[in-house]
């Protein structure tokens, strides 16, 4: 083989080393922290201080990587963008605009006012506080979802103030370039120019996504190739950032006015699954070039200042939030909850500082103790969260304006009146029985009363509620509760002390209905299978012409599982399996 031509420089090696330390660092530490409880963000920072330059000096340049990874927080802001549907907005605009703002504004004007106590100049102090006040989005909705209160009333109202701090980061970021100090040697002229050009490049986006992009969608969306879609999603966020970048302003907003353009189209899910790839790694090595910029030295030297913004900002917020929640009339267990969850400060909070430190408002050793702070902040939370669980009166539904049952007589006793229960509960209505309701959840009785409902506070699984329920008159008992234990409990006592009565009862699941068949339940019904077998039907029928042979085919599955069911009872969950069909039997057609 003849040597390289003179004059042709050999291509420099791509070095894989610190790319895989980086990985492994992340793959390692993530896991580790979201089993400790302390989150995803918190082990993408401690693993970024690990191998970066304050530790294993692996990556010696973290700025390179941070110039990168700030398209994940491009992406994210258009992610961000998406879900705020003008529709949905317009329908949590109470709780948003209300409660969000009155939360964000307090808490930044308090923490801002904190800066200015200890010295700061305004600038300095208002970015401070108010990247502090920006909850952690992840975090807090891990912990709603943990504690399955997402969906509850108190979940939504916290999910409202996320949104409205969500929307914040715009305006704030608007704000940093206006409070960056080159702006205050601009000519007059220069910037009604550079607001022209802003509001210029604003309009242009929003012309733009107004009347091209749902069009341009739809036509590749004809060409049936997904690599093109996917380049088209990265191509509208990228271009709208960069617009925006051209006009003056932040690529974050671009991308955020972006997403908003697109909630309504009809290919919002489409650009969501093809962008979030990108944006979760992106954003993940963002928080770790976050982690290998923080100086460790200036920490250390720094810690009383780090001791003194943590304890400052948290106190602080919690005292707001606190007062807030006081203000809109929730309890006090709501808001000191609510205090507790949202005390830090969040993933904004990084990108703030660093987009202040840019203009020039923060220098290195402030970005890195308001960056600390936010971080330790994140840490503290589950801790924080451990001590009201612990101290705090454990969350009991209040019975203050509902009624137990006394002396209620009826033709059918029903035993929670959920989404099940409603349904079971019209046919009866229907041909003219009369109906004893109770049910645990006071929502769900405070829901119903203005359809006409009368439900009564009560728990089934005890004999004294029952028997005041009616049941010794009642002809029928109709346990509907989701709950699968205190159902073969009522179900239990129903039989003992009541074994003239008639019991039907809703099973979670197979098992479920085993068991209750064992205590002696006159009849049962698995809560999945009449509407699965009702959409299997409708299969059928589009594919089977025939009616006596869909007919036939239904009857004959009906038929298997009753006999499948009644073997279990005897032999056990597994046993009978010849009596189901699987799709290995060559039965095709």
């Amino acid at each position: 083989m003849s040597a390289p031509a003179a004059g042709h420089a050999q291509a420099a090696p791509v070095e894989l080393l610190p790319i895989l330390v980086l990985l492994g660092a992340a793959v390692l530490a993530v896991p580790l922290f979201k089993r400790l409880g302390l989150g995803s963000v918190t082990g993408y920072l401690a693993a970024g201080m690990i191998v970066g330059p304050f530790g294993l000096q692996v990556i010696a340049d973290p700025q390179a990587i941070l110039h990168v990874a700030e398209l994940g927080v491009v992406m994210f802001l258009f992610v961000i963008g998406l879900e705020m549907r003008p529709s949905r907005l317009w329908t949590m605009r109470g709780e948003i605009f209300g409660l969000g703002f009155a939360q964000v504004a307090g808490a930044s004007a308090l923490l801002t006012a904190f800066g200015m106590v200890l010295g700061f100049p305004f600038a300095q102090s208002f970015v401070g506080g108010t990247g502090f006040v920006l909850t952690s989005t992840a975090i807090v909705m891990q912990m709603l979802e943990e504690r399955r209160v997402r969906g509850l009333p108190r979940g939504r109202r916290t999910i409202a103030i996320l949104l409205l701090e969500d929307l914040a980061i715009v305006p704030l970021l608007a704000a940093v370039a206006l409070l960056a100090p080159d702006t205050e040697r601009i000519a007059g002229r220069e910037r009604i120019e550079a607001l022209g050009i802003g509001a210029a490049s604003i309009a242009g986006l929003v012309l733009a996504g107004r009347y091209l992009l749902d069009p341009l969608f739809r036509m590749l969306g004809q060409a049936r190739a997904r690599e093109v879609m996917t380049a088209a999603a990265l191509l509208v966020v990228l271009g709208a950032a960069y617009a925006m970048q051209l006009g003056g302003m932040s690529m974050a907003m671009g991308a955020f006015l972006a997403g908003v353009l697109l909630s309504e189209s009809t290919f919002r899910h489409q650009l969501e699954a093809d962008i979030e790839p990108f944006r979760g790694i992106l954003l993940g090595l963002f928080f770790l070039g976050v982690g290998m910029a923080l100086d460790l030295g200036v920490i250390v030297s720094g810690w009383q200042q780090v001791a003194l913004a943590v304890a400052g900002y948290m106190l602080l917020k919690m005292a707001v939030i606190y007062g807030v929640a006081r203000m809109f009339d929730l309890d006090n267990r709501e808001a000191v909850g609510r205090a507790v969850l949202m005390a830090q400060g969040g993933e904004f909070a990084f990108v703030l500082y660093a987009a202040a430190t840019a203009a020039g408002i923060l220098d290195a050793r402030q970005n890195a103790i308001l960056t600390t702070a936010v971080i330790v902040s994140m840490i503290l939370t589950p801790f924080l969260i451990m001590l009201y669980d612990a101290f705090m009166p454990k969350w009991a539904p209040s019975t203050a304006s509902v009624t137990p049952p006394s002396d209620l007589s009826a033709n059918v006793l029903l035993i929670g009146f959920g989404r099940f229960g409603q349904i079971a509960s019209q046919p009866l209505l229907e041909n003219g029985y009369s109906l004893s309701i109770i049910e645990t959840s006071t929502q769900a009785i405070f829901d119903l009363e203005p359809l006409g409902f009368k439900v009564h506070y009560g728990d089934g699984t005890r004999l004294d509620i029952l028997q005041a329920a009616g049941a010794m008159e009642a002809r029928l008992i109709v346990v509907a509760i989701d709950d699968r234990q205190a159902c073969l409990r009522i179900v239990e006592i129903a039989r003992a002390e009541f074994p003239h009565t008639p019991v039907l009862a809703r099973a979670f699941d197979r098992e479920h209905a085993l068991e209750l068949i064992r205590l002696g339940v006159d009849w049962q019904v698995r809560e999945t299978f009449e509407s699965a077998l009702t959409l299997a039907g409708k299969a059928l029928e589009l594919l089977e012409p025939d009616a006596r042979v869909r007919d036939a085919v239904m009857d004959a599955v009906r038929r298997r599982d009753a006999e499948r069911l009644a073997i279990q009872v005897t032999e056990g969950l597994y046993a009978a399996p010849g009596l189901i069909r699987n799709n290995a039997q060559g039965r095709e057609r």
